[in-house]
């Protein structure tokens, strides 16, 4: 069942119950419509609320975030990293040894 549908039936549902709270307590017309508008808005906000709270979070997760791709970038990252890290290993390899050969010679 669609989530729309749960607000649209609690909605519904919120309104008749004020209209029947409000037609059994109250007399005048004011008061049976703000009160009915009351009851409905807090059956409104309580149905969202609800959603908020139990809507299925790891399927709304998986459309919004691409595990494969975000997979492949993060090994495209680590392998330029490495190759990285190795560059620079041979040209400090390389600095030290310029650095070596100068001293041995003095």
């Amino acid at each position: 069942m669609k989530i729309e549908n749960f607000i649209y039936f609690f909605t519904i549902c919120g309104f008749f119950i004020g209209l029947i709270f409000s037609i059994i307590n109250f007399n005048d017309p004011m008061y049976i419509l703000f009160y009915t508008l009351l009851i409905t808005l807090f059956f409104y906000l309580l149905i969202h609320l609800s959603i908020a709270n139990f809507l299925d979070i790891k399927n709304l997760s998986k459309e919004i975030f691409d595990k494969s791709k975000y997979e492949e970038a993060s090994d495209y990252f680590i392998y330029e990293l490495e190759s990285r890290e190795k560059r620079i290993k041979t040209l400090v390899n390389v600095v030290e040894n310029i650095n070596s050969k100068k001293f041995k010679s003095k």
